[in-house]
């Protein structure tokens, strides 16, 4: 019962990881043409409880992606220097798409998994009855 319990709750675990990447997604796309903003990236690590793993993730410290920024060039944009020049977003729309569908992929996979644990758990206190 202890590894039933276990495996769900590195499913959940998983499950919240990935959520938090899809917020830090949907955060770069909804600041895609903000001036001056940089990518935020969510990486994972193991979960440890006493110094030893848990098979369990979280996620750590989010990074800001050092990409340099493109220099747009419009003298009528408010933040453009003497030059016209203004330093916009380097985030890519294309790779924002492509981590919230592999963030999306990943959960339903966590899902699945935390959904077969439960029902395995449900099997076995139905065979303990008997």
């Amino acid at each position: 019962m202890n590894d039933l319990r276990n495996s769900v709750a590195a499913a959940a675990s998983g499950m919240k990881s990935q959520a938090a990447r899809l917020r830090h997604v949907s955060e770069n796309i909804a600041n895609a043409d903000t001036p001056g903003y940089r990518r935020k990236i969510a990486t994972f690590q193991a979960a440890l409880e006493s110094g030893q793993a848990t098979g369990r993730v979280e996620v750590g410290k989010v990074t800001l992606d050092r990409t340099a920024l493109p220099s747009i060039y419009d003298p009528s944009h408010p933040m453009a220097d003497q030059t016209g020049h203004y330093e916009g977003s380097n985030v890519d729309l294309v790779i924002e798409i492509a981590d919230a569908r592999e963030a999306q992929r990943s959960y339903e996979a966590n899902l699945k998994m935390f959904d077969q644990s439960r029902q395995m758990s449900r099997g076995l206190l139905e065979l303990l009855r008997r």
